[in-house]
């Protein structure tokens, strides 16, 4: 028996969920302002060579970046009076737009973390990635038309790739684009930078992220998509992260751990740090420092502005406001510390996870006013 081909329109991260990848994806949500903006550039011929497009993970910047790229290649199209497309909207009816979402299109270059010799997804973008641009530049580009290079997880490039990438920027030759897509733009070279226009897309509205989700997970609760869309921070792919990895309820648990300090519950407590300390637990072990994390400081915004966010979950919201009145912030200052310190060193030296989790609980009860 063979294994089912891979469907290349599918998103890789979610292929079950009927996710399109961000080459095949002819939605995008939440960044019509950028769409407007972009749109009006190309209609004007005023599109920069290169551009980097940031923002927090799963909020749509690949989408974004190949919605461009099929917008040059493939026809805008024109609204009902005759005028350029004020969207990056293309020509349905182009064939160049099936190569586009089949990723056959040879006028766009699309790069990320390729695979080492053991067939496994490296953790970074090598220079062998980055050098694939020059020789793809060089050719001529169908009816004088444009290339586009489009370098996903920028923020991944290693030193050489960097300096490889810094080349291409510099000069790019004409009608190209290079679009580098980045979580964290500040950890590219401040070379690249420099040489860059820049774009930043914000998260979206919670609303948003809950229609996502119920196009993608239709049989999930009203209230369960609201809750996941809240947690997510903006983000739908991370919301559908915390959704196949259930993060709803690992949350839901640690609220009910911390709504009880500083009389945490030590048996409860021992069984959360003894599961997130077993074997194939790491991602819902970064989960919780991801959670903890994001509490504490919204704890310390709190108390700082008096303005609190929209709890994630109904029961939180009194212990946050128990935690916030709290006037010693030098506390939960040490608390968000202590994650960040614990999180860095038991990843760096494989140190015991299952203690972090009770140290870290150990700091937040001392912080928790009596």
């Amino acid at each position: 028996m063979t294994d089912d081909p891979v469907d290349i329109r599918k998103h890789p991260d979610f292929p079950e969920l009927g996710v399109p990848a961000p080459w095949a994806n002819e939605e995008l949500i939440g960044h019509e302002a950028i769409e407007r903006r972009l749109a009006g550039l190309v209609a004007d011929e005023r599109i920069a060579g290169a551009w980097i497009i940031g923002g927090k993970a799963g909020i749509g910047k690949a989408t974004l970046a190949w919605r461009l790229a099929r917008h040059l290649l493939c026809g805008a199209g024109e609204d009902l009076f005759g005028e350029p497309s004020a969207t990056l909207d293309f020509d349905a009816g182009d064939p160049a737009a099936t190569w586009v979402s089949a990723r056959s299109h040879g006028d766009i270059l699309g790069i990320e973390p390729s695979m080492n010799e053991r067939g496994k997804r490296r953790q970074e973008v090598v220079i062998d990635d980055v050098r694939r641009i020059r020789p793809f530049f060089a050719r001529t580009a169908a009816n004088d038309g444009w290339r586009v290079a489009i370098i996903d997880d920028a923020d991944l490039m290693n030193q050489n790739a960097a300096n490889a990438a810094l080349k291409v920027v510099e000069e790019p030759p004409r009608r190209t684009v290079v679009l580098l897509v980045s979580a964290v733009p500040s950890s590219l070279l401040a070379t690249i930078r420099s040489r860059c226009r820049k774009l930043t897309l914000s998260p979206l509205l919670t609303e948003q992220v809950s229609l996502l989700l119920e196009q993608y997970l239709p049989d999930l609760a009203a209230e369960e998509r609201d809750s996941l869309a809240r947690l997510s921070g903006g983000s739908p792919g991370r919301a559908l992260f915390l959704a196949e990895r259930n993060g709803l309820a690992l949350y839901r648990e640690m609220i009910g751990l911390i709504a009880t300090a500083p009389n945490i519950d030590p048996a409860a407590l021992h069984r959360l740090a003894e599961r997130l300390a077993r074997p194939g637990s790491e991602a819902s072990w970064n989960l919780a420092f991801d959670f903890l994390m994001d509490w504490s400081a919204a704890v310390i915004r709190r108390a700082t502005t008096g303005r609190a966010a929209l709890p994630v979950l109904p029961e939180e919201a009194e212990a946050m406001a128990r935690a916030a009145g709290d006037p010693a912030l030098e506390r939960w200052m040490a608390v968000w510390e202590k994650v960040v310190h614990l999180r860095r060193t038991v990843q760096s030296f494989n140190l015991d996870r299952r203690q972090s989790i009770l140290s870290v609980f150990g700091t937040l009860q001392a912080a928790v006013r009596t």
